[in-house]
């Protein structure tokens, strides 16, 4: 199925690892041209030369930390600097936390404030006139399954994602008069780097590996019984950046495997 998608121009924030590397390789798959950020440099650099040598695609690194405005406002530069117009953003930057609401300072809530909404503000302000240029476009928002189904562990984590997802809402009215749609998508258990760490701290704590930990979870919470992989859950994502997905407005879309427990 050709998604229509060659010489797309899309630009991904944590796109060196996890959900938005698997984006990146599946959207370079269809022959879209990519614009990654994330904060390791060495680790950006290096996945987006393995992207080039492996399709016939332009990928550009721009190391950011999108939690600062100063780098959002460096990003959009190099950005308006390299391309009259783009089709795709996709806000992904991400990491899950673990405090009690109780014991978390305020710095601790606007950091993950500034990576899960402002992030997401930002860019989207910046780049949306790029799209106008191209004739519109596409942005996706990475959410969660706990912006609607939290895990009491990471309260911060519930709260700026739910945030992220209302935006998502509020900007999808807002431009799909310029022929621009915004989604979300809020993924269940996706065996990332992140989710190793975060089975790592928890596991220890019971004495148990963080493998068994993994597992336990994936079999008491989603019908499936597994992880998703990153892989799979890009295919969405790319479904949803193509023109097959053009009815797509301002939905929020769980790919977790069964485990959301209301009808939504």
């Amino acid at each position: 199925m050709d998604l229509q998608l060659k010489d797309k121009v899309a630009v991904i924030t944590g796109g060196s690892v996890g959900i938005g590397l698997a984006v990146a390789y599946a959207l370079a798959a269809e022959g879209a041209n990519l614009v990654l950020c994330a904060r390791n440099r060495k680790r950006l650099f290096q996945v987006t030369e393995d992207i080039q040598q492996q399709f016939p695609v332009n990928a550009k690194a721009i190391q950011a930390d999108v939690s600062k405005p100063e780098d959002i406002e460096s990003l959009v530069r190099q950005i308006n600097g390299q391309y009259q117009g783009i089709d795709i953003l996709i806000n992904n930057a991400g990491v899950g936390s673990n405090e009690t609401i109780m014991n978390a300072a305020d710095e601790k809530w606007q950091y993950y404030w500034d990576l899960h909404v402002m992030a997401a503000v930002r860019l989207s302000r910046a780049l949306v006139p790029l799209m106008k240029n191209n004739g519109g476009g596409v942005i996706l928002n990475n959410s969660s399954i706990c912006a609607k189904q939290p895990l009491y562990y990471e309260p911060i984590y519930n709260t700026t994602k739910a945030a992220l997802s209302m935006f998502s809402k509020c900007l999808a009215h807002e431009v799909i008069g310029e022929n621009i749609r915004v989604n979300t998508v809020n993924p269940g258990l996706i065996m990332t780097p992140d989710w190793r760490k975060t089975a790592a701290e928890l596991a220890e704590k019971e004495g148990i590996t963080a493998d068994e930990y993994l597992d336990r979870l994936a079999k008491k919470y989603t019908p499936i019984g597994r992880f998703a992989t990153p892989e799979e859950l890009a295919k969405f994502f790319v479904f949803l950046c193509s023109p097959a997905a053009s009815y797509s407005v301002g939905s929020t879309y769980y790919v977790d495997g069964g485990w959301l427990n209301v009808v939504n």
